[in-house]
């Protein structure tokens, strides 16, 4: 379901908000569909519950996902993205990164701009062979 690297510098329980929200975005998990309990998602995952909560609840401050007593966490059938301007920094940040690596290794920007279409592809669930 989800993929964690121990060994990446980015937090677990970022790593597991990325991945619901890619899984999302492809059309793997629905609005509205169901997801599993916080011990059953350790359990998969061989995380301690904490880490799992602690995505849950970032998820949910984000509106991505609800928790409802008693029934389970679902994702969010009325999720709407919306501007974060911290976020958005962040993000930008991340590409000039990016960017700056992909420069050093001889890419242009045309060819940067299409890896960032293929990426997009992937995301939408589109097959470049259709």
């Amino acid at each position: 379901m989800f993929n964690v690297d121990a060994s990446s510098s980015t937090p677990i329980y970022q790593q597991i908000v990325d991945n619901v929200k890619e899984s999302i975005l492809k059309g793997l998990i629905e609005p509205g569909e169901k997801l599993p309990s916080v011990r059953e998602l350790a359990k998969i995952l061989t995380l301690n519950p904490n880490t799992i909560q602690k995505a849950y609840q970032e998820l949910e401050r984000q509106k991505v996902i609800v928790t409802l007593r008693g029934k389970g966490t679902y994702v969010s059938s009325d999720y709407k993205p919306r501007r974060d301007e911290y976020k958005l920094m962040e993000v930008k940040e991340l590409f000039k990164k990016g960017i700056i690596e992909a420069h050093y290794m001889g890419f242009k920007e045309k060819d940067i701009l299409n890896i960032i279409e293929e990426l997009f592809k992937e995301l939408e669930g589109v097959d470049e062979n259709d």
